[in-house]
């Protein structure tokens, strides 16, 4: 065996007897992992979508759904706020062709993330149907809490970015944004995935003689 065969076998040694001594910090080490690689993916993927919607009729199409109130101004208070034409310095517009391509990129990267974290971190062996149909319904209450949210932090980072750099403090607040969504569902979904993805232990078989 080689030097670095044998340097693996350490590392695999010393993160073994580490699970066994803190298994809960270690599960969650390994969904921080997955969970910072999955907003990596969303930043890869968001402008790419978002440059291809925005070639597209479909900027023209206003997507503001959802009003809850008014704003200060007294316009009214969207939860997703995408009115049609180029994305304001306050951040709304984009129409629908940016709503998608936000969604589009969330609806990946979510998928990936079910898979990864229900066979490797919480290694479930629980019913997939039922941790999917939770796991759906988890991800439309946070996009939904997400986006309302969006209204107190979104317009004040675009003005600024926008203002200071144009175009490209646009694609960086976009950045910023994607990583703010990341972040809750982080803090959010790790108790939902400690319940929906459950693992039994199996019973050994019984030898009857």
């Amino acid at each position: 065996m080689n030097t670095a065969q044998n340097d693996q076998a350490g590392i695999r040694g010393l993160w073994g007897r580490f699970k066994l001594k803190h298994p809960s910090v270690a599960q969650f080490l390994v969904f921080f992992l997955f969970s910072n690689a999955v907003t990596i993916l969303q930043l890869v993927l968001m402008p790419l979508f978002k440059g291809i919607f925005e070639g597209t009729s479909l900027v023209t199409i206003p997507f503001q759904v959802f009003p809850v109130g008014y704003n200060l101004d007294g316009s009214r208070y969207y939860i997703f706020n995408y009115a049609a034409g180029v994305v304001a310095a306050d951040g709304t517009g984009g129409g629908l062709a940016y709503f998608l391509a936000v969604q589009l990129t969330l609806a990946i990267a979510q998928v990936i993330n079910f898979f990864a974290q229900r066979n490797i971190t919480f290694k479930s062996n629980g019913s997939i149907g039922w941790a999917a149909f939770w796991y759906v319904t988890a991800y439309i209450i946070i996009t939904l809490a997400a986006g309302a949210l969006q209204g107190l932090y979104k317009a004040p980072i675009y003005h600024f970015l926008m203002d200071a750099m144009g175009a490209v403090g646009e694609t960086i607040a976009d950045i910023i944004t994607m990583i703010i969504n990341s972040a809750i569902s982080f803090w959010v979904f790790f108790p939902i995935f400690k319940i929906i993805f459950r693992s039994t232990p199996k019973s050994p078989e019984v030898e009857v003689k």
